[in-house]
């Protein structure tokens, strides 16, 4: 159904169905409901964790606190509002809860890029230049870092909404996945959207594409730092507390960059592949990242063991 943002008073979209699995759908979202209550209880037993254990309280486990607060927000942002499509067949989106959206999913996955290049940061201080970290990563600089992250993802990706405001929408209002995107919104207006391609394009490179640059040139440093030490089992050793981050920084960027490839030259791909890349993108950190940090770190796994030895008593 053509519409138009300045001449309906409540335009919207539709989210994107599973292609011939719509009578199925219900069941369909019963994964995609536990892998949401699975990053839901995982990152909230990392919050907890650190909290209560004092010896979490330092730069590294601080940053893992700001990173599981990401997730939820991000999961929580999309993942009711897809099963509530799913469940209950609530397919259309208002035309400003989906720039909202769409808003929230830019600016946070920002915030999640500073946080996890802050980390490497954390990571090279504490191998490169070891007496100097606890002067240099404080409390207070660690809540400063936070702090600026926010305000460049909301800088940055605030006037991504913004400049598709005043824009007509005349043709389809079919969205490719069940959540609202830049591209995805943009690609449905009927009028140039020059100015929204340009400033999405140098938004991504100079916020994720920057900090992925430097993300691994603290690992080329922190490489060459470890590969001076004599022994391979000492390499090792120091390595190994790299591990952790480097996974959950994989497991952030891989579906980021998956699914900017598949929009920007998937467009005679199947409309599920689309779905199931959205899909990966919005869960698999949120649903990754305790885990691998439970999994890598003692303290972590001690205390949520005494947690759950305490519940069962």
């Amino acid at each position: 159904m053509p519409f138009s943002n300045s001449s309906d008073l409540s335009p919207s979209f539709l989210l994107a169905s599973i292609p011939g699995l719509e009578a199925a759908q219900g069941w369909v979202a019963i994964p995609l409901c536990s892998a949401y209550v699975l990053a839901l209880l995982g990152n909230c037993a990392v919050l907890l964790v650190v909290r209560a254990e004092p010896s979490l309280h330092a730069p590294m486990y601080l940053f893992l606190c700001m990173l599981a607060a990401i997730d939820l927000a991000l999961a929580t942002a999309t993942v009711p509002r897809i099963l509530c499509f799913y469940w209950f067949g609530s397919r259309e989106i208002s035309f400003g809860a989906c720039l909202l959206q769409m808003f929230l999913i830019h600016a946070l996955s920002a915030v999640e890029s500073a946080v996890l290049l802050a980390m490497a940061v954390d990571r090279y201080v504490a191998i490169c230049h070891p007496l100097r970290h606890a002067a240099i990563l404080t409390s207070g600089a660690t809540a400063k870092v936070g702090l600026l992250a926010m305000a460049r993802g909301v800088l940055f990706f605030l006037p991504l909404p913004l400049l598709l405001l005043p824009l007509p929408f005349c043709g389809s209002r079919l969205l490719s996945h069940s959540f609202c995107l830049h591209q995805d919104v943009m690609n449905l207006a009927c009028a140039n959207t020059t100015p929204s391609v340009v400033y999405g394009l140098t938004a991504i490179l100079l916020v994720m594409g920057l900090d992925a640059v430097l993300i691994c040139l603290s690992y080329l440093l922190i490489l060459k730092a470890v590969l001076r030490l004599a022994a391979w089992r000492e390499r090792l050793k120091v390595f190994s507390t790299c591990i952790a981050h480097i996974c959950v920084v994989l497991a952030f960027y891989v579906p980021l960059i998956g699914l900017s490839v598949v929009h920007r030259f998937g467009k005679n791909l199947a409309p599920l592949v689309h779905i199931i890349m959205g899909n990966i993108y919005i869960l698999v950190p949120a649903v990754l990242n305790p885990i691998i940090y439970g999994v890598r770190t003692k303290q972590i796994q001690r205390r949520i063991l005494s947690l759950i030895h305490v519940t069962d008593r």
